[in-house]
């Protein structure tokens, strides 16, 4: 009989309300009080109904609904919230979660990823989803980190490609969400492949990387994982 490798079996530490520093971006656990009114006006109201397709809850038009749910937000622990905050003006542009926690096993999930419009296709928006990475293999420790998304949502399926997740396949007829079918496009990266994508983030990320209007040289998809 063959069975697999045996492991460390110690259980990873679960996300903690630390603060991640970027040269561009610091992600920060989520705060109301100091993180709602950003969000809010960059994420929020009926201009952003299109951020939240595919998102489990959302729009909201209406400030109290969505002061409501960031409350939720901050209060979970799985999913544990972050703000991603943009270090030039000091205000909240998105927010992630790690989720799903399965410690015993290592396992974690990235998602619930909402860039406002000032946040997409920024530096800093591809710098938050490396900071989470390097937090969650370095620090915690875990074994696999995990995307998952609306079957449908060509943006995000492109960004895991894009980030360095490998497509494992598709869930079928796997959730129901805002009274219609997901199929779910599952991604992952394990801990044995994580050195080779954070010198791919980071050699993207280097200042060496961008002109002086902060326009990049060389694209990441371009950089080839070693």
């Amino acid at each position: 009989m063959t069975i697999g490798p045996a492991v460390d079996v110690r259980p990873a530490p679960i996300p903690a309300p630390i603060v991640l520093e970027g040269r561009d971006v610091r992600v920060v656990a989520l705060d109301p009080a100091a993180h709602g009114d950003a969000l809010f006006e960059s994420t929020a109201g009926r201009k952003h109904a299109d951020l939240w397709t595919y998102m489990f809850d959302g729009p909201f038009p209406h400030r109290a609904a969505f002061d409501a749910a960031v409350r939720r937000w901050s209060d979970s622990q799985d999913p544990f919230f972050y703000a991603i905050v943009d270090r030039a003006s000091g205000l909240a542009r998105g927010r992630a979660a790690l989720m799903r926690i399965e410690p015993a096993h290592r396992v974690i999930e990235v998602g619930s990823i909402l860039y406002s419009p000032r946040l997409q296709r920024t530096r800093g928006a591809t710098e938050a989803m490396y900071l989470l990475a390097r937090y969650v293999f370095e620090e915690l420790g875990y074994r696999r980190y995990e995307w998952k998304c609306n079957a449908l949502n060509e943006a995000s399926r492109a960004a895991a490609i894009r980030l360095g997740f490998t497509f494992e396949g598709v869930f079928r007829q796997h959730m129901i969400v805002k009274d219609r079918n997901r199929d779910t496009a599952w991604y992952s990266i394990i801990d044995a492949e994580w050195p080779a994508r954070k010198a791919r983030f980071e050699r993207w990320l280097s200042p060496e990387n961008f002109d002086a209007e902060g326009r990049q040289r060389t694209p990441l998809s371009a950089i080839e994982i070693a």
